[in-house]
């Protein structure tokens, strides 16, 4: 079986973040593409799985636990189930990142 999501822009007003559930599709994977300003991120929160960062462009600091750590464009960072986090944008540019949650559906709690 083969299923397609079709990209469609974002309307006035709407972020360019992008969430996906693999539910919707009979995948086990969910993700966020993000697309965030400077001095933009997430809000703290946490998982019950890991969960992986994929920096595309850009530049993010990320907090895990009590730990920070930078990456820019080509870097993947990981965190750990149960330990809270948050990222945000430090670079100038546009910040583009892939948030794999290994999950058909994304659960998180804020921390």
């Amino acid at each position: 079986m083969l299923s397609v999501l079709r990209h469609a822009e974002p309307a006035a007003g709407e972020g360019r973040t992008v969430r996906f559930e693999g539910r919707s599709l009979g995948g086990p994977v969910s993700f966020f593409l993000v697309d965030a300003a400077p001095g933009h991120g997430s809000s703290r929160h946490m998982h019950p799985y890991t969960e992986t960062w994929v920096v595309r462009h850009g530049e993010a600091a990320f907090r895990v636990g009590e730990e920070t750590t930078y990456a820019q464009a080509g870097d993947i960072v990981v965190a750990a189930a149960h330990i809270p986090h948050e990222f945000v944008n430090v670079g100038s540019g546009r910040l583009e990142l892939v948030c794999i949650h290994p999950s058909d559906t994304i659960q998180q709690q804020p921390a």
